[in-house]
């Protein structure tokens, strides 16, 4: 295989198996989160909070398809960047990359809002900012060192996080089962009286963030030990994570069918204290939280390795300066400069709220999802024309089709405050992209047609159809 050689002579080593990626994923995910956010997205939607993850789950899954159909065409991280860049335009992807920056670069950043928290609420008289320098600095120096490292420490944390789930869920069927929400029908959750579709799909806006993470394992495709895997990894992990959700939000919103008996600085804030006190005391109160702060850690790792990549990605196409963003550490194997300046990043947790940040998440994320949609029919049914037998026309049309279209239904729910933000963030991209074009005179620097990102799909024959047969190698 050649490999584009990147600045500094270093390069990603393949050391990640199926398992290790959906721990990735599902890191990134952060399973704690149903309950950091669960009081807000109640009040968003009249107490139907496993409705809202149910629309997300069914969104995120005709997204998670084409993610896999162009993870298995086009082998290379960077994803949305890297499959509209392919299979649309230079310039078009450029934008899709500029604009989904805004998730991958402030993902890390609420990770490390939601950890300040947690600390601040154990250690009031401890300053908020000494706990996002102190996590800055940790997080960055085990990603900088080790991505393998990076990989086992995220399953651990994860692995605790989701026992201390299991033992939660238990804890409230049992209390079901003895009477703790008297007269609430099972089916309260997803259907009552107040219902209302539109709040539900405000809902299911609010949560879509937190199933970002089956589309950023595909950073890791050229460190995946083979690049057959990444299509199964990305299903596996928008299934288990959606599931996670799921049963968690379920039996939360049986346990509590309305979202009042939480204060409202809660709510604005993280529930997740508050319900594991009112659910078994104190006792259950630190354990949930240590636990949520076990998931938040290794979605802090796994985002922050994340975008280092895709920042990496553009560094090499010379989008961005080449000698610093594409640069890989010939030692470590890591884009340490990338990691770095996350980390940097990172910082401005000091002096925004998580409410403020999880908004403009979504408008980043939604466009890469829109986009990868769109990338599947450019791909398959245009360039490759596969638009003419009845199963090509439902694999390669419809749907992406019915994926770009749910996605659009949570586009038109988006917060007003994160659409302005992320148009200007866009515009001063497209300033950007006219600067480096001359005005689009020329093509986006370092794009060749005849060698894509990574040089394997010119040198290497993938099987295009390998998302319908994920064990064939």
């Amino acid at each position: 295989m050649n490999n584009i050689t990147p600045s500094g002579g270093g390069t990603l080593k393949r050391n990640l198996g199926l398992w290790a990626i959906v721990g990735l994923g599902l890191g990134y995910m952060t399973p704690t989160v149903v309950f950091d956010t669960f009081g807000l997205v109640a009040e968003e939607t009249n107490n139907v909070v496993p409705l809202a993850y149910t629309v997300a789950l069914v969104v995120m899954l005709f997204t998670a398809i084409s993610y896999g159909r162009m993870a298995s065409a086009i082998p290379s991280a960077g994803s949305a960047y890297t499959y509209v860049k392919e299979s649309m335009h230079p310039n078009a992807g450029f934008m899709v990359g500029w604009t989904s920056l805004i998730d991958y670069m402030l993902l890390p950043m609420v990770n490390c809002l939601i950890i300040r928290s947690y600390l601040e609420a154990l250690f009031p008289d401890v300053p908020g900012w000494l706990w996002v320098v102190i996590y800055c600095i940790a997080v960055t120096g085990i990603i900088y060192l080790t991505m393998r490292g990076t990989s086992n420490l995220n399953m651990l944390l994860l692995v605790f996080s989701i026992i201390v789930m299991i033992v939660f869920v238990a804890m409230v069927i049992a209390q079901l089962t003895g009477g703790a929400a008297p007269g609430v029908s099972p089916l309260h959750p997803f259907l009552h009286a107040d219902v209302d579709f539109g709040t539900v799909l405000a809902g299911a806006t609010i949560v879509c963030f937190s199933f970002i993470g089956f589309d950023a394992v595909t950073m890791y495709a050229e460190e995946a030990k083979h690049p057959s895997i990444m299509p199964k990894a990305i299903m596996f992990t928008v299934l288990i994570g959606g599931a996670i959700f799921l049963i968690a939000a379920y039996f939360t919103q049986w346990r509590f069918p309305d979202s009042t008996v939480f204060p409202q600085e809660a709510i604005e804030d993280s529930t997740l204290p508050e319900i594991g006190l009112q659910v078994g005391g104190p006792v259950l109160q630190a354990v949930l939280t240590a636990a949520g702060f076990c998931a938040t850690l290794a979605s802090g790792l796994a985002s922050h390795a994340s975008v280092s990549r895709m920042l990496l990605v553009m560094g090499r196409n010379s989008v961005l300066p080449r000698k610093v963003f594409g640069y890989i550490n010939p030692k470590t194997h890591t884009p340490t400069f990338n990691i770095v300046l996350t980390g940097a990043v990172s910082l401005l947790a000091m002096a925004f709220t998580l409410e403020q940040i999880a908004a403009y998440i979504n408008y980043g994320a939604l466009i890469a999802f829109s986009f990868v949609n769109i990338s599947v029919i450019a791909y398959f049914a245009i360039r490759r024309n596969r638009r003419h037998t009845p199963a090509d026309i439902f694999t390669y049309l419809v749907l992406p089709g019915i994926g770009l279209a749910l996605t659009i239904m949570l586009w038109l729910n988006l917060d007003g405050h994160a659409l302005l933000g992320g148009l200007i963030w866009s515009g001063l991209g497209f300033l950007y992209l006219l600067y480096i074009t001359r005005g689009f005179t020329k093509q986006v620097a370092g794009f060749d047609e005849n060698q894509p990102v990574t040089g394997v799909i010119s040198n290497q024959a993938l099987d295009l159809d390998a998302f319908s047969d994920l064990d064939k190698k």
